[in-house]
């Protein structure tokens, strides 16, 4: 359904816009896999500081009369240079932005200038800015060029795109109707020391430890923690009751060696998470049953293993914190990586930690979010967002209140926006779009896993955070229609 119809693609090189410059609009022909749309590149500048974020908007021929936002990923603010495929072809308008840096995604070096200070209007722009300059500049286009404002504006991202999601809601309120954030990357200046945490105590005790003791302990973790929700299925289901020590695999024999007494130590502070040097609480760490390779990664050649840390984690403490490109993380104490933490939390909190818990400017402007996290997730250990979560609820006066116009769904076994030997959430977005406009909110969301080829090998609904999916006890496990949420046990607290 086209709600007005698109004027000529190349008069909008003439639009003018505050602090933006229109770059090209061109009209691109359809093909076999996308429909003919127009493309319009953008430069949106914030006097005096010579920032330039680049937004590229993207206008269907046949529009449906919504808008849809796109995020990144790691630190890239989202892609200008191309729509959303999955967007185009459902006819919404789609734009995105690389939120004023260029870039891969493990790369962070654009927050320090040569002089060793920080560049803090690039770092405003990736934040916060620059997603939220790209709606504005992307409702202006698709109204000049439609000649009717979207009817819907929806936001949609995973990990750097969740947080994005949550900050339009923290900060923007009235930028989009619904927002669907899965595995987000808020908590940013918390969980980026975190992130460190594994391959530090690994260094600290000079025992870097190969991976397949790690996939031992994993195994280990669910073969006793599986069962819980009434299945055995290879899977820690009822995540919030598993209690496993590691120190319980002392001698065990793997094929990379026996796990030793400190081995199982280490296992169990990455459980655990970041301590200061009293054993005080810093941050949450892995749940069991997630690899541990994405954080607290090692490589072993001809029988010697080595430190890998996660490279986004580390430009974090180079460009971020220590600013100096020449940082060598292998130097850092226990009493520097606790200092190191506390600076993130006083220097970055306010601007990207994006963990405000007062929703209410966006639920008074009728906005719904329908969030998401797996708990096999190895990159943004969920427990953070589910704090996060259980803080709105207390700000809101209670969980039925906040879930009126914020649901947050758990998937056990899912990893970071997908995988995992979980089912992860099939169409969070199409569900957000459901509750927007048809007033059907979701109770549960359908979750998939797919083989390597492609193929629903399992379905599983994925339930509202205060819920479990449980085995009905008949007919196959594979398949969603056997299993119902069940509350929690009352008092959960993921510390």
């Amino acid at each position: 359904m086209t709600s007005g119809q698109p004027g000529s693609c190349s008069s909008l090189s003439g639009l003018s816009l505050p602090n933006t410059t229109v770059n090209s609009a061109t009209a691109v022909a359809p093909t076999s896999t996308a429909p003919g749309y127009c493309a319009v590149q953008l430069t949106v500048t914030n006097p005096p500081s010579g920032d330039a974020v680049r937004v590229g908007v993207f206008l269907p021929d046949d529009w449906n009369g919504r808008f849809q936002g796109v995020g990144g990923g790691g630190f890239v603010g989202g892609n200008p240079d191309a729509p959303n495929l999955a967007a185009l072809q459902a006819g919404y308008a789609t734009a995105g932005t690389d939120t004023g840096h260029a870039g891969s995604g493990g790369n962070g070096a654009f927050a320090l200038n040569a002089d060793g200070s920080l560049n803090w209007q690039l770092i405003n722009d990736f934040s916060y800015l620059g997603i939220h300059e790209m709606t504005v500049a992307a409702k202006a286009v698709i109204a000049a060029y439609y000649g009717n404002h979207p009817k819907y504006s929806y936001f949609n991202g995973c990990s750097t795109g969740g947080r994005q999601g949550y900050m339009e809601a923290q900060r923007y309120p009235n930028d989009y109707d619904g927002i669907a954030a899965g595995a987000p990357a808020i908590n940013w200046d918390r969980f980026m020391v975190a992130q460190m945490w594994g391959e530090l105590q690994m260094r600290l005790a000079n025992d870097f430890i190969p991976q397949c003791k790690f996939e031992a302990a994993n195994q280990a973790a669910v073969a006793a923690c599986d069962g819980l929700d009434g299945v055995k299925d290879g899977i820690i289901g009822a995540w919030q009751r598993c209690r496993f020590d590691a120190r319980s695999l002392i001698g065990t024999v793997t094929a990379c060696g026996t796990i030793t007494a400190t081995d199982a130590d280490i296992i169990n502070k990455i459980w655990q998470g970041p301590r200061d040097l009293q054993g005080r609480f810093l941050w949450f760490g892995l749940l069991p049953g997630a690899s541990f390779s994405g954080l607290n990664n090692t490589v072993t050649v001809n029988g010697t293993t080595t430190p890998a840390p996660f490279l986004i984690s580390l430009n974090h403490f180079i460009y971020w914190l220590a600013r100096d490109p020449s940082f060598d993380w292998t130097t850092m104490t226990y009493a520097q990586y606790v200092d190191f933490f506390r600076q993130s939390v006083d220097e970055f909190n306010s601007v990207i930690g994006t963990s405000n818990p007062d929703l209410s400017r966006f639920r008074a402007s009728g906005g719904k979010i329908v969030g998401w996290v797996g708990t096999y997730d190895q990159l943004i250990y969920p427990q953070g967002s589910i704090d996060y979560y259980q803080r709105v609820i207390a700000r809101q006066g209670g969980l039925e209140k906040t879930r009126q116009f914020f649901r947050f769904f758990v998937a056990p076994g899912v990893a970071h926006c997908g995988g995992g030997a979980g089912a992860a959430p099939a169409d969070p977005f199409g569900a957000l779009v459901d509750w927007v406009e048809k007033g059907k909110a979701p109770s549960d969301l359908l979750g998939v896993r797919r083989d390597a080829g492609g193929n629903i090998v399992m379905t599983r609904p994925v339930c509202l955070y205060g819920e479990n999916a449980v085995y009905k006890g008949h007919g196959d496990p594979n398949d969603a229609k056997n299993f119902r949420c069940k509350p929690y046990a009352a008092g959960f607290h993921p510390r």
